[in-house]
């Protein structure tokens, strides 16, 4: 078996539902999917940079722009219900297959403009210094989640009454996932099943370096850190 050290793996189904042609659509002028490829390019670190799709259009783009796409997603792997850790499994399979396997790999999502090759890198190097199985970007709630409420039948209540009265500065803080990448040892991963284990580091990064894009609002406020960051 020829054995290979890193993979980028950037799925990149084309069925999204709430924004249709999401991955290649323009963000500031060229499709969001290729800031993900470039970044993963030019971090130096993988010995191959792979798209996931089932769409040929999408996999036609990924190659002009030095991606591999040497096998197309499942069916089962391009539905709705799908998770992270089916294709990624899927992919892996397919190269273990093909004679390929790697030792670590970075699921890398399309739609993530605010990675740098700087952060991948950084991420890289605590997963191989810190012994962990995987590494990924982290955001601090802005608000203590601790405070939260719930409204029911029109009424708020806390969710913590616990913590009504707890000043925010004695409340521990919160991290939520960045959505951005997970870096991962292939061999923790495919012994554990899953990304998030008691072996897991985070990187944490600014509310301005990432933005979950589900919505046009989103979209629009993507563009708007992005332009900011780059001034």
């Amino acid at each position: 078996m020829k054995r290979m050290s890193n993979i980028a793996i950037i799925t990149a189904r084309g069925g999204s539902k709430r924004i249709p042609r999401k991955v290649i659509r323009p963000f500031l002028g060229k499709p969001i999917m290729l800031y993900s490829i470039e970044t993963a390019l030019q971090s130096g670190l993988f010995d191959e940079v792979m798209v996931s799709t089932e769409d040929d259009e999408i996999a036609e783009l990924a190659q002009r722009h030095g991606a591999s796409v040497p096998f197309r997603r499942s069916a089962k792997t391009a539905d709705d219900f799908a998770t992270t850790a089916d294709v990624l499994n899927e992919v892996i399979t397919a190269y273990e297959q093909r004679g390929q396997t790697f030792t670590n790999a970075c699921c890398l999502y399309p739609t993530a403009p605010f990675v740098t090759p700087a952060l991948l890198r950084q991420a890289f190097d605590r997963l191989q210094t810190g012994g962990f199985d995987c590494v990924f970007p982290i955001q601090c709630f802005s608000f203590p989640v601790q405070r939260a409420v719930t409204f029911t039948d029109d009424r708020l209540t806390w969710l913590q009454p616990e913590h009504a009265l707890t000043r925010s500065q004695d409340l521990q803080p919160a991290y939520h996932d960045a959505g951005q990448f997970y870096f991962f040892n292939v061999a923790a991963f495919r012994q554990k099943g899953r990304l998030l284990t008691d072996n897991t580091s985070g990187l944490v990064i600014s509310e301005m370096q990432a933005q979950d894009i589900d919505n046009e609002e989103d979209w629009q406020v993507a563009e708007f850190k992005y332009q900011l960051l780059s001034l």
